[in-house]
């Protein structure tokens, strides 16, 4: 048995003593007990427990792998999440200030995927294990909204229907304002027979849709989601915001950055989540690379009433990003990309005469290094606001303004 003093947290949530020693739920300044594996300790005692440790509110806890931090204070992650975008910007040489952060309620997640593997005696569903292949079943989630957490016996049917023993299902299940979008990946392939049972079990659960690998199964109506004025249904296990709380909170910072500024640019638009709020004020253009993404946008700005104009482009950032003389009449450029980043379009708004930046961020680190881009060119960062969708768990999301 070994005996440690856990010095921080890692980018996953682990304490992490001297050597370095990764902990699994364990807090800045305890000390530990328990026998080393490599550079992790397995099964640790808490000898010498923290002010900030709290009993975690879920029976799952020690299980399922969903989440990380509840045993530690609400006030201890608020400022734990904060610290990690204050160091990010801290090794690029930028400074910022801060806004209090904005953390979703327990049971508010919207949208999960669920793994599914048949059994011998029918089939489990949940999350997986911590560090584990093993489905953890969850039924007293305590992040999930529990109109997900009742879907359970209804996925457990859709596995025993279309899940085969060698391969685990992923079933992804989405609130939307119309009932459950459920979009199901690694099925067995749809015959007949399947097509039917699979149809049956949709109509029983009223489901909004259910789409298998992709094909439309069943849909009793479209799983619209409503983004400011406008209805847009997305495609199948589209990226939405995790909470409606989270989803608020990043359109009114965005909202508020851009101002009265016009016309805008919404870069990684996705389906629409700020581009369609913005068109009350302004008219924007929306760029996003996926082309199913962009059609379920322009759909809903051209089913509603009193948007100013909104134009779409199907376009790979990554590989074509918007250039200076492309974005210099935008007074106002919004950017939420994938955690990569997105450091070549960064680089060419920088290059631009594009005055603020209203950006959007699921990764720190990558934010920052971006930022960093745009301070180098004359912007600052005018504020920062921590927005903590995935509540328990070490994922950090941001909004901040940049203007030159």
């Amino acid at each position: 048995m070994t005996t440690l003093t856990i010095a921080r947290l890692g980018h996953l949530g682990d304490g992490i003593a001297p050597g370095p020693v990764f902990v699994p739920m364990a807090l800045p300044g305890e000390v530990v007990e328990g026998a080393l594996d490599g550079e992790r300790m397995v099964d640790p005692k808490i000898v010498a427990p923290s002010p900030d440790r709290v009993k975690a509110p879920c029976r799952h806890y020690r299980a399922c792998g969903g989440c990380a931090l509840m045993h530690a204070s609400d006030g201890f992650v608020a400022g734990w999440k904060t610290d990690v975008v204050r160091q990010a910007l801290t090794a690029q040489g930028l400074e910022a200030p801060f806004r209090p952060i904005l953390t979703s309620p327990p049971r508010s997640r919207r949208r999960a995927t669920f793994s599914g593997r048949r059994t011998k005696a029918g089939a489990i569903v949940g999350f997986h294990g911590r560090r584990s292949g093993t489905i953890t079943e969850i039924p007293d989630c305590q992040i999930l909204d529990p109109r997900l957490t009742a879907l359970l016996p209804m996925l457990e049917a859709i596995t025993v229907a279309g899940g085969s023993r060698s391969a685990e299902l992923a079933l992804a299940a989405t609130l939307t304002d119309r009932g459950i979008d459920l979009a199901v990946r690694n099925g067995k392939p749809v015959e007949p027979a399947l097509f039917a049972e699979l149809a049956r079990i949709a109509g029983e659960a009223d489901l909004a849709r259910l789409s298998w690998d992709g094909e439309v199964i069943a849909m009793a109506r479209p799983p619209a989601r409503r983004f400011g004025r406008a209805d847009v249904v997305p495609p199948a296990g589209a990226f939405l915001q995790a909470t409606a709380q989270g989803e608020a909170a990043l359109v009114a910072a965005v909202t508020e950055a851009v101002g009265k500024a016009g016309p805008v640019a919404d870069l990684f638009a996705g389906c629409g989540t700020f581009a369609l709020p913005l068109a009350e004020r302004a008219e924007v253009h929306a760029v996003e690379g996926e082309a199913a993404m962009v059609a379920a946008l322009d759909a809903g700005w051209r089913g509603a009433e009193g948007l100013h104009r909104v134009t779409t482009e199907a376009r790979d950032l990554f590989r074509r990003p918007l250039l200076p003389d492309e974005l210099n009449r935008f007074g106002a450029v919004v950017i939420d990309p994938p955690r990569a980043g997105a450091e070549a379009q960064t680089a060419q708004i920088a290059a631009s005469r594009v005055p603020v930046v209203a950006a959007v961020s699921c990764n720190p680190v990558t934010f920052a290094r971006d930022a960093r881009l745009l301070c180098n060119a004359g912007f600052s960062i005018d504020w920062i606001e921590v927005v903590d969708q995935f509540r328990w768990s070490p994922h950090v999301e941001l909004s901040a303004r940049l203007s030159r």
